[in-house]
């Protein structure tokens, strides 16, 4: 998809979603929300959804909503794309996943990934948000920056 495209893709994708959650402060719900917008606006997303900290067991992350095939249930900070995100609180951009030291396969058809840190208005990580591609190379940094922009703007209220 050229970068045009995407951009526009991504500006329709926010108007739409402050639109619809302006005044929502339900964590659940405004995940919910943007895992539906976004995985219905871009046909190369094959896996959107959060994985949220889990309060109850340090440096894990725990399934929250998405939308797509089977999700992991768990995964430890530090491991595989979601937890290198999480743990070092960076965006992760991943071409080809099969060369990702310790990547979780947790659907096989997986072949790229980007990974953006959510972090709430008083500085701490509450999820990552985890899309997937079955196409190599399909997330760059027009992703990561609409991305980037769009959690700031939905979560950090």
């Amino acid at each position: 998809m050229q970068t045009e495209q995407k951009q526009a893709l991504y500006q329709e994708a926010e108007k739409e979603l402050i639109s619809i959650t302006e005044g929502e402060t339900d964590v659940t719900a405004l995940m919910a929300s943007v895992c539906c917008i976004l995985a219905q606006k871009f046909d190369y997303y094959f896996w959107t959804g959060f994985y949220n900290v889990d309060p109850k067991k340090e440096n894990e992350l725990v399934v929250g909503p998405y939308q797509g095939t089977l999700g992991c249930l768990r995964i430890p900070f530090g491991r595989g794309v979601c937890g290198a995100a999480a743990s070092t609180r960076e965006t992760q951009i991943v071409a080809d996943v099969h060369a990702f030291p310790g990547h979780i396969a947790c659907d096989s058809r997986t072949n790229s990934e980007i990974v953006v840190p959510l972090i709430n208005a008083d500085g701490q990580l509450i999820a990552v948000l985890d899309v997937d591609s079955v196409d190599a190379n399909s997330f760059d940094e027009t992703d990561r920056i609409a991305l980037e922009t769009l959690m700031q703007r939905i979560f950090a209220q």
